[in-house]
């Protein structure tokens, strides 16, 4: 079962890629790292492990 801790926002992303938000945005919305949205608040949810693979 995933959990909640096991993904962060965009600003956490970014800060831990040491990148800029638009910039995952936009790998987000070209599909290069899959993105599940929150359903409760639409904010964008990047997983830990997907992040560690960049």
């Amino acid at each position: 079962m995933t959990k909640l801790s096991d993904y962060v926002k965009t600003a956490e992303a970014a800060e831990f890629l040491g990148g800029a938000q638009n910039t995952l945005r936009k790998w987000a919305e070209e599909g290069q790292i899959p993105v599940p949205r929150n359903p409760a608040n639409g904010y964008r949810l990047f997983k830990r492990s997907d992040l560690e693979r960049f």
